[in-house]
C-alpha cells in the first residue's frame, strides 16, 4: 500500500500544462520474402488533418515528420504488395519512432475487389511459420500485466502455455518440460537468457536478461516449426535486435526498486552506421519483506548491444551481444529453536554467467535473393556450493555444481525468390559445443561423489532447406531438416510441411505438421552411478523425437477483433526412461544430481485445443482471451499411462487494460493494466511416509507416478503505467507488481527435521517494481 500511495502522489504532483508536441516516425519498408528495398511505397498516418504522409526513396527508408505525440495506426501500400496496418505504435516527445515494414507479395489482379489491409500483429514476422507462432511486441511486453518487461512472462499469457509454478519465469508449452523450449537470438541458439537460470528448472529463471531497450517485434512459436529450426522440441523464441537511430542520439535513464536501467543508440559512422547498448543493474535488497528469507543477498547484471554497419557493395554487417552475472549467496538459521529445513542449515553460494557475442553478414544480390551468415560464440557457466551443519554444528559438504558450456556456431542461409510464387530457403548450422564438467553429490560418509566429471569438445552439425509456393488462396510451405550429434553420431532427418488456405478476407485455415528433437542437458550425457565402475553410462542417449501435428482457424471479426482455435497433437518417442522404474526424462525439472542409467525406450503425448480471443488496442481499450484444454501424458516400456508432472489439464488467461489520455492535448496517458491467470493443479507423486522417515528426506512413491495433485491456482498480476511528455523529453512513472494477490506457489515438499514429516514446500513471491523512467 505503501508504494501504491507513493505512486498515486508523485502522479498528483505532476505538471500537465499543455504543449503541442510532436515527433518523426523513420525506418524501411522492404519485401518480406527477399528483403528487397521497395521504392516509392506508400506511408501515411491515419485519421490526421492535414494528412501526414511520406514515400519510400530507392532504399526503401522514409520519414514521417510531425507526428503528435501519443498512439497512432500507420497504413503502408505498394503496387503488387498486400497493403498492411501497424496498430497502435506509441510516439513520445523524447525519442524518434523506427520501423521496419514488411510487405507481403499481392497475387490481386486489377479489377478485383480491393482486399482490406492486414493488420501487422496477425503474422509471425517468420514468412514461412503456418501454425502456432505469435508474434511477440516488445511494447506489449512494457505493457501488459505480468509481462515485466520480460518475453517469457508475456508469453505465458498466450494459448498453450503454463507458467510452472506461477513465480519463476519458465514456461510449460503444450504440457511440455520447460527444458524443451529453445531460445535464439539474430537466428543462433543461446543458452537460457535468464538470471539464476536453471536453478529451479531448467529452461527457466527469475527475471530476463533480455531488455525491451534493445529487442525488436519477435516470433514465439509452439508447435509443427518450420525446416529451418533444429534442436527444438517444445517452443522456440526467436528473438530480434533492433538496429539504433542513425541519425540522432537517444537515451534513456530508468531507476526503481529492484535496480536501474540505462540505454543509449544513436548514429556510429557517416554510412548510416549506429549503436545500440543497455545495461541492467539489480538488487532485491530494498524490498525483503516481500521475499524469501535470504533473497536480500540477491544481486545480479546485465549487458546488451548491437552494432550495425552498412556498406554500399559488400552488405550489412552487424555485431551484437548480451551477457549476464548473477550471485546469491544463503546462510544457515542462526538461531537453532528456527531451524526446521534442511535449507536452515544450509550455506549456499551461487555464481552464474552467461554471455553471447555473434557477428552477423546479410548480402543482397540482384536476383531477388540474399545471402545471410552468423559466426557466433556462447558461453554459460554455473559454480554453486552447498554446505550443510552436522550435529556438531560444523559445516559439511552436501553438494557441488561447477559447469563451464562454450559454444562456437556457424549459420548460414541462402534466400531467393524464383517467382511471384515461388522461393527457397535453404542453409546450414554448425555448432561446435565445448563442456567442463564437475557435478559432485555427497553420500552417507558425507563425502563428495562424482555424478558429471568431464571435459571435451562435440559438434551438432544441421542442414535444412524449405520452399513456399504461394498462391491467390493458398500456401505451401514444404521442407526438411537433418542433424547429427558427433559425440556419439546419433542423427535425425525431419520433415516439415505447412499449408495455408484463405477462405475469404476474414477466414483461413491452416495445417502444419513436422518431426521435431532435442538433446538432454549436456550434463546427462556424463552422469556415473554413485560408488559404481565411474563408467558413463548415458553418452549414447538419442534425441528425444516428437511429431507435431497442428490444425488452425483463423477469424478476424472486424479490424479490431481475432479469433484463433488451434487443436493438436503431439507424439513422442525415443523419451529416455530408467531401467525397472516409471522414471522418465520427460519430467526432469531442475535436478543437477541424476544419476541414473537411461535407454530411450519411453513414449509422451501431448494433446489438446487452444483458443484466443482478442482485441487489439481500441480507443484505449484491449483484452486478450486465452483458454487451453490439454493432457500431458507419458509410458515407459510396460507400463500404462501415467500423466507427465506438467499436467495441469487446463489453463485460463484474461488480459485487460485501458488508457487515459490525459492534458488539454491528450499527450499524457495513464494505463491500467490486470491479468488473472488460472490454472489447474501441480502434479506430484504420492509421499512414502515410512521411506521419508528412514531417509529423513522426501521419498516419493514412485507405483503411480505424478497421481496426486494441488488444487488450481489463481495468480493476479497488475500494471500501472503514467507517462507524460515535454519538450525533448519523456516520462514514465510504472507500478508493476507480479503475483499482486500473494498467491503461495508450489514448490513440491520439504523434510521437517524437527517434526520428522514431509511438509508442502510452498513460498508467496510478490515482486513489487516502482520505477521513473526519463527518455532524453
Amino acid at each position: 500500500m505503501k508504494i501504491l500511495k507513493t505512486f498515486l502522489l508523485v502522479l498528483i504532483c505532476v505538471n500537465l500544462q499543455a504543449q503541442d508536441l510532436r515527433q518523426t516516425i523513420k525506418g524501411k519498408i522492404v519485401s518480406k520474402e527477399t528483403e528487397e528495398p521497395l521504392a516509392f511505397a506508400n506511408i501515411h498516418v491515419k485519421d490526421t488533418d492535414p494528412i501526414i504522409g511520406a514515400t519510400s526513396d530507392f532504399d526503401g527508408n522514409f520519414e514521417l515528420k510531425n507526428v503528435p505525440v501519443g498512439r497512432v495506426n500507420i497504413e503502408v501500400s505498394y503496387i503488387g504488395y498486400e497493403s498492411l496496418q501497424i496498430l497502435d505504435v506509441l510516439v513520445n516527445s523524447a525519442k524518434e519512432v523506427q520501423l521496419n515494414i514488411r510487405l507481403n507479395p499481392s497475387f490481386s489482379t486489377l479489377g478485383e475487389v480491393v482486399v482490406a489491409p492486414k493488420i501487422n500483429k496477425q503474422e509471425p514476422v517468420n514468412t514461412i511459420t503456418s501454425v502456432s507462432a505469435r508474434m511477440l511486441s516488445i511494447e506489449e511486453a512494457s505493457r501488459y500485466a505480468g509481462g515485466f518487461d520480460d518475453p517469457a512472462r508475456l508469453a505465458s499469457s498466450f494459448a498453450g502455455v503454463a507458467s510452472s509454478n506461477g513465480e519463476d519465469n519458465s514456461i510449460i508449452v503444450r504440457g511440455n518440460a520447460p527444458k524443451f523450449l529453445q531460445w535464439k537470438i539474430e537466428g543462433v541458439e543461446i543458452p537460457n537468457p535468464n538470471h539464476f537460470a536453471n536453478l529451479n528448472s531448467f529452461g527457466g529463471g527469475g527475471l530476463t536478461a533480455l531488455s525491451s531497450n534493445v529487442l525488436a517485434n519477435s516470433d514465439f512459436m509452439t508447435g509443427a516449426f518450420p525446416s529451418e529450426y533444429n534442436n527444438a522440441l517444445a517452443g522456440v523464441f526467436d528473438i530480434k535486435m533492433r538496429t539504433g537511430n542513425t541519425s540522432n542520439y537517444q537515451h534513456s535513464f530508468e531507476a526503481g526498486l529492484i535496480g536501474i536501467d540505462f540505454a543509449s543508440e544513436g548514429p556510429l559512422t557517416k554510412n548510416n552506421g549506429s549503436y545500440l547498448v543497455n545495461y541492467r543493474y539489480s538488487t532485491l535488497a530494498l524490498i525483503p519483506s516481500m521475499l524469501p528469507e535470504d533473497a536480500d543477498g540477491t544481486k545480479y547484471q546485465d549487458l546488451s548491444f548491437k552494432l550495425n554497419f552498412p556498406s554500399q557493395k559488400l552488405g550489412t554487417f552487424s555485431l551484437w551481444g548480451i551477457g549476464l552475472i548473477d550471485e546469491s549467496d544463503t546462510s544457515p538459521e542462526k538461531d537453532p529453536n528456527e531451524r526446521e529445513y534442511y535449507q536452515d542449515i544450509e550455506d549456499q553460494e551461487v555464481k552464474q554467467y552467461m554471455g553471447a557475442i555473434g557477428l552477423n553478414h546479410k548480402l543482397r544480390f540482384k536476383n531477388s535473393a540474399y545471402l545471410n551468415s552468423t559466426l557466433a560464440f556462447t558461453s554459460e557457466g554455473i559454480d554453486m556450493l552447498t554446505d550443510r551443519l552436522d550435529e556438531n554444528e560444523v559445516l559439511q559438504a552436501e553438494n557441488l555444481v561447477k559447469n563451464t558450456k562454450y559454444n562456437i556456431e556457424f549459420k548460414s542461409y541462402y534466400n531467393r525468390r524464383f517467382s511471384e510464387r515461388l522461393s527457397n530457403r535453404t542453409g546450414v548450422s554448425l555448432r561446435g559445443m565445448g563442456y567442463d564438467l564437475d557435478i559432485r553429490e555427497a553420500d552417507e560418509s558425507k563425502t563428495l561423489q562424482n555424478i558429471s566429471n568431464e571435459n571435451g569438445f562435440s559438434l551438432l552439425a544441421s542442414a535444412y532447406t524449405n520452399f513456399s509456393i504461394t498462391g491467390k488462396k493458398l500456401k505451401f510451405n514444404f521442407g526438411l531438416n537433418s542433424q547429427v550429434f558427433t559425440l556419439n553420431n546419433n542423427y535425425t532427418i525431419e520433415p516439415r510441411l505447412g499449408i495455408k488456405f484463405q477462405l475469404n478476407d476474414r477466414n483461413s485455415f491452416s495445417f502444419g505438421y513436422g518431426l521435431h528433437s532435442r538433446l538432454e542437458p549436456l550434463q546427462m550425457y556424463f552422469s556415473k552411478p554413485i560408488n559404481d565402475d565411474g563408467s558413463i553410462s548415458n553418452k549414447d542417449l538419442d534425441f528425444i523425437k516428437a511429431h507435431h501435428l497442428v490444425l488452425s482457424y483463423d477469424w478476424n471479426i472486424s479490424e479490431k477483433l481475432h479469433v484463433k482455435i488451434e487443436p493438436y497433437y503431439q507424439e513422442l518417442y525415443d523419451v529416455p526412461i530408467a531401467d525397472n522404474s516409471n522414471e522418465s526424462l520427460l519430467n526432469l525439472q531442475g535436478d543437477w544430481f541424476v544419476n541414473d542409467t537411461y535407454a530411450n525406450t519411453g513414449k509422451g503425448r501431448n494433446y489438446g485445443v487452444d483458443l484466443t480471443l482478442e482485441q487489439y488496442m481500441h480507443k484505449g481499450f484491449y483484452y486478450l482471451l486465452t483458454g487451453s484444454l490439454f493432457k500431458s501424458q507419458y509410458k515407459t516400456s510396460d507400463s500404462d499411462w501415467f500423466s507427465t508432472r506438467y499436467n495441469k489439464k487446463y489453463l485460463v488467461n484474461a488480459l485487460f487494460g485501458k488508457e487515459f489520455l490525459l492534458g488539454d492535448r491528450k499527450q499524457n496517458s495513464l494505463g491500467l493494466n490486470l491479468r488473472l491467470s488460472i490454472q489447474g493443479g501441480e502434479r506430484f507423486s504420492r509421499i512414502d511416509e515410512n521411506a521419508s522417515a528412514l531417509a529423513r528426506d522426501v521419498e516419493y512413491d514412485q507405483t503411480a507416478p505424478f497421481n496426486m495433485k494441488t488444487k488450481a491456482s489463481t495468480i493476479v498480476h497488475t500494471t500501472i503505467n503514467y507517462t507524460w511528455n515535454k519538450q525533448k523529453t519523456s516520462h514514465r512513472l510504472s507500478l508493476k507488481i507480479l503475483n499482486l494477490t500473494g498467491y503461495e506457489g508450489f514448490h513440491g515438499h520439504k523434510y521437517n527435521i524437527k517434526t520428522d514429516k514431509v511438509d508442502e514446500d510452498r513460498e508467496a513471491l510478490m515482486i513489487p517494481n516502482l520505477s521513473y523512467r526519463i527518455s532524453f
